[in-house]
């Protein structure tokens, strides 16, 4: 440990780093300090990490003593942050026996302080009672402060951040349907957090004294309304007014059928959250703060946290990867361990050729595109988008280039505009065109290791609201032709060196 503070230079120990709030912990206990070992049961998930190299992985699971006695050697605080959700009708079982074997491997190992994320559950509801999703959250935690270990539970409702289930199926129930007929739980009151605020607890909770041994509510300053939380979302995400139509006939069961229809969010994960929606959940204490002293702006606000949320999209984060960061990026962002259907909807059209020419002439081809040079496919196509651009009030095609080889960010291409550029590997281009939602175009040349080059292309398009997706699926069979026949003609045009570019462009449109 270091010296005289001893909340820091603590080994902690994450299960469930390949979780939503587990593999954000991470990052945020290394900052504080911390040693981190992180058991999972595919460490190979973690690989893509910014801190993979700053953290042990070791391979186990909490309901194996053997592994779980080997993770636990040497560890001062262990976070819990697994549960059974979604893995069938015996969740309830499997969580009680992992809390079990984990409460029992601390103990034995001499772990000084447990650490938990569990449910925040509603104030005069008897346990039996409770939806089996918080009723199994409030057992496991009962079963960690029972161990013998000091233990901090922290009981939180909804987690407002992209890849959090409850913040994933709010998305896209509000971004989906400008009208909808909704189930009564539209009307329970909730006390959301954000992720940020969350990790603080959680990263400030391995330093708590040896003698508390007990649980924390966490919320924001917000107590809403689920039906209050979709229209407030509907604000900050620029969508127009949402009408809501609560009908008391939609039980919890139906709901989670009606959720899985709208929504991405699986229905073995969409029905134990929905039926949770049926309990008020608003923090009774704010102790936490006693031991964790909340910053100037902190807990942060309902409406901050959507926008924290969104911001990766708005920002055009949606192009990289957290591997391809060097530094971790903001706990409201998505990471590659988040299961597909966190982050919004963000279609992608995905083409790549193999090149028989050098990288160098691809990377001519990529950085002479557009204006006189064109689009390399169905020149029509482009020209009837430029029209209909424009009479949407948009900028269409007649922008052209700033110069007919070079290019460079912030330069206007036609109805593009340069974001990124490598040169002589990365072109990506953000449209200006009119859309309801977002769009990209990337095109890379890279070497293939064999002499050749490859050329990939990706088209990336951010839906906004129901407009946007129907927007997507009415263009997408026409992808074949458009960015199909774009990679074929590119990579034609770069193995013809002989050509200029206007020449390649016309010569191959087929």
């Amino acid at each position: 440990m270091n010296g005289d503070d001893p909340a820091r230079g603590l080994h902690c120990l994450v299960t469930g780093a390949t979780g939503y709030i587990g593999g954000r912990l991470v990052p945020e206990l290394l900052g504080a300090g911390h040693r981190v070992r992180c058991l999972a049961r595919s460490p190979e998930k973690l690989r893509d990490h910014p801190w993979a190299g700053d953290a042990e992985v070791v391979r186990g699971d909490v309901t194996d003593t053997a592994s779980l006695a080997s993770a636990m050697r040497g560890i001062d605080v262990a976070y819990y942050l697994v549960h059974a959700l979604g893995t069938g009708r015996d969740f309830e079982e499997t969580d009680r026996r992992a809390a079990r074997t984990f409460a029992e491997a601390a103990r034995a190992a001499g772990v000084r302080r447990l650490v938990y994320l569990g449910g925040l559950t509603p104030r005069d509801v008897p346990e039996r009672d409770l939806s089996p999703h918080l009723r199994s959250r409030a057992e496991v935690g009962r079963i960690l402060l029972g161990s013998g270990v000091p233990t901090t539970v922290l009981r939180a409702a909804i987690v407002i951040g992209s890849g959090s289930a409850s913040f994933e199926m709010l998305r896209y129930l509000t971004e989906r349907l400008p009208l909808m007929v909704t189930p009564s739980w539209v009307s329970t009151r909730i006390q959301p957090v954000a992720v940020r605020d969350v990790l603080r607890a959680l990263v400030g909770s391995a330093g708590m004294p040896d003698d508390v041994n007990r649980a924390f509510d966490v919320g924001g300053p917000d107590v809403l309304t689920y039906r209050d939380m979709m229209a407030r979302y509907a604000v900050v995400a620029g969508l127009p007014r949402r009408v809501i139509v609560p009908v008391p006939v939609l039980t919890p069961r139906l709901s989670s059928h009606w959720v899985g229809l709208v929504t991405p969010v699986p229905a073995a994960i969409a029905r134990p959250l929905t039926e949770s929606l049926r309990h008020e959940v608003v923090c009774r204490e704010h102790d936490i703060a006693r031991y964790v002293p909340d910053p100037p702006g902190h807990p942060i606000g309902f409406d901050e946290a959507v926008r924290l949320a969104l911001r990766h999209v708005r920002d055009a984060r949606v192009a990289t990867r957290w591997s391809s960061a060097s530094v971790p990026g903001a706990p409201s962002d998505p990471l590659p361990t988040d299961p597909d259907w966190a982050g919004g909807s963000l279609y992608t059209d995905r083409r790549e050729r193999v090149v028989d020419a050098s990288p160098e002439a691809l990377w001519r081809v990529i950085e002479g595109i557009g204006g006189e040079n064109g689009w390399y496919s169905f020149p029509l196509a482009w020209a009837l988008r430029g029209w209909l651009d424009r009479l949407a009030g948009g900028v269409g095609l007649r922008r052209g280039r700033r110069d007919a080889q070079r290019l460079r960010v912030g330069d206007s291409l036609d109805f593009w505009r340069v974001e990124e550029i490598e040169p002589g590997r990365l072109l990506r281009l953000r449209a200006e065109m009119r859309l309801p939602g977002l769009a990209w175009l990337e095109m890379y040349a890279e070497p293939d290791g064999e002499g050749r080059t490859r050329y990939r292309q990706r088209a990336l398009f951010h839906p906004h609201g129901l407009l946007g997706q129907a927007y997507w699926w009415g263009v997408s069979p026409f992808h074949a032709v458009v960015f199909g026949g774009m990679a074929r003609n590119i990579a034609r045009a770069a193995e013809q060196p002989a050509a200029s570019p206007r020449k390649r462009e016309t010569a191959g449109t087929g």
